[in-house]
């Protein structure tokens, strides 16, 4: 017979050991959580953004003819709603700061053949080998790949305000694209055409036209990109206008501009990619799609490369396009296209740009035939706010530079995957890579919200920053840039690096 006493004692130790064996359990299923927690949210490799230097503006008062085909489409800049882009039109896409996600107008088009699970533009799979991945491995620059060689690095700095004012006018240029001519077009501020760029250690000279002409005697100078290239090429023209008019001897395949006093061409070709591009069947991708060939460069320039003795190189904003990508021969991936049960894409939109860059870089420097330099110019940054060209996204009342960069997280991977193709080229091309050159704007120009057309892109300003009778405001262009403008300054950048390595060479 049991006493009282004795079972009390037994039941109170009974309790006080399932406690224990309780408390153990919830213990180590926190560390289990606390484990698969750090493990699903690492970073994945190669997936930091650059760092940049701290960039300011100062305030001027102490406050802190048919070439390619395309003419219409790439002088219209920003394509309507609803309309399907074609020849020179640019896909401009909404840019999340937020994610870095990219959308585009065309995202409801063929929807029964895009995959819900499509990967985020921005995101790579770790199991995904990443052709232009930067890692300790990747190759630095040395000074004779940068543009900015020399003394001076000409790509950090500051904006200033200069009251002499702009290289040209809207009425001193004949040439200017209408959706760029943003004083003609009754945009009521001005001070936007008078800001300079400052590098750190030197000045950046006013650019002469006279002494360009000179330098680039008897010199080919071509220009092969989308519409923000023709921008900057139109810039050049409009520069040197104000010397001497040119002649155009242009034809569809190209524009060309003849400077009879010093034989000097400036040239125009279209590249939307930089690599070749098909609309034929390729694999599972149908017909009619653009097919992007990741590996093989455009030939529409390089049959032309031979006589080009400056090339500037520039693209991106074309892969927010509805296209698919091949690699080797297979459809690996594509941007808002990719069918139902194709599987998981090798490749995003993102990570083909660094392919593509380090395809095309690869190709010129190491072309045989090909004596001259190529500049790639970076990622030219936009600025819309509160949505996409089409869905509201505004620049608007954005008067003069902004003190610091907002970052945006799709330029900035955009640019990474930029430098780190262009790293691969240098890499790749051996001996050839002092051909190449990079003229890194994207920073200093993230700062210029003010300079971009916006609502500015037509002759009838009233009417077209007025909302339609559906109440939705109209399309705005946060992606070119006025002329004059903060573009004229991508020209005084081209001359001094062309000066430096002509200086280079005859030394």
């Amino acid at each position: 017979m049991s006493l009282p006493g004795k079972k009390a004692a037994a039941g109170a130790g009974g309790i006080r050991r399932w406690l224990s064996t309780a408390v153990l359990s919830a213990l180590a299923l926190v560390l289990i959580l606390v484990v698969i927690s750090l493990s699903v949210g690492s970073p994945l490799p190669g997936a930091s953004l650059p760092e940049y230097p701290a960039v300011r503006a100062s305030d001027p008062k102490g406050n802190g003819t048919a070439d390619d085909g395309s003419k219409d489409d790439i002088a219209s800049g920003v394509p309507l709603p609803g309309k399907e882009l074609q020849g020179g039109q640019e896909p401009l896409a909404e840019h999340s700061a937020q994610n870095g996600t990219l959308n585009s107008s065309e995202g409801s088009q063929n929807t029964r053949e895009v995959d819900d699970t499509v990967p985020d533009p921005v995101s790579v799979d770790s199991k995904i080998q990443d052709p232009v991945a930067t890692d300790d491995t990747t190759p630095k620059l040395n000074d004779s790949q940068r543009a900015d060689q020399g003394a001076c690095d000409l790509y950090h700095g500051e904006w200033i305000f200069d009251s002499s004012g702009p290289l040209y006018t809207n009425n001193s240029c004949p040439i200017i694209t209408q959706m760029q001519n943003c004083q003609g077009n009754g945009r009521p501020d001005k001070d936007y055409e008078s800001w300079r760029w400052k590098p750190e250690q030197c000045t950046l000279p006013h650019f002469d036209g006279s002494k360009f002409l000179e330098l680039m005697r008897g010199k080919t100078l071509a220009f092969v990109g989308d519409s923000v290239a023709r921008n900057q090429m139109e810039s050049l023209l409009c520069i040197l206008w104000q010397v001497e008019a040119p002649v155009n001897r242009g034809s569809r395949r190209m524009s060309k501009w003849i400077f009879r006093s010093t034989s000097t061409t400036i040239i125009r070709i279209w590249s939307s990619w930089l690599v070749h591009k098909s609309i034929e069947a390729v694999g599972f991708a149908p017909n009619g799609l653009d097919k992007v060939f990741l590996d093989v460069a455009d030939e529409t320039f390089m049959q032309s490369i031979a006589s080009f003795d400056v090339l500037v190189l520039s693209s991106g904003h074309w892969f927010a396009k509805r296209s698919a990508y091949i690699l080797n021969g297979d459809v690996v991936g594509g941007q808002l296209w990719w069918p139902r049960g194709a599987g998981k894409m090798q490749i995003n939109n993102v990570d083909a740009f660094g392919v593509s860059v380090e395809t095309c870089m690869t190709a010129v420097a190491t072309h045989p035939n090909f004596t001259g330099i190529a500049v790639l110019r970076t990622y030219s940054p936009d600025h819309y706010e509160g949505g996409a060209w089409n869905t509201g996204g505004s620049c608007t009342g954005k008067v003069k530079p902004l003190d610091v960069v907002v970052r945006n997280g799709y330029t900035d991977t955009m640019y990474e995957k930029q430098i780190a193709g262009f790293r691969k080229a240098v890499q790749n091309s051996g001996k050839h890579s002092s051909k190449l050159k990079l003229m890194d704007i994207t920073e200093p120009f993230a700062l210029r919200a003010d300079g971009h057309p916006g609502p500015y892109r037509s002759p009838d300003p009233n009417k077209k920053t007025q909302r339609g009778p559906d109440g939705k405001p109209p399309p705005q262009d946060c992606l070119h840039w006025c002329m004059p403008g903060p573009v004229d300054t991508w020209n005084e950048m081209l001359f001094e690096t062309i000066r430096r390595e002509l200086e280079v060479e005859s030394s």
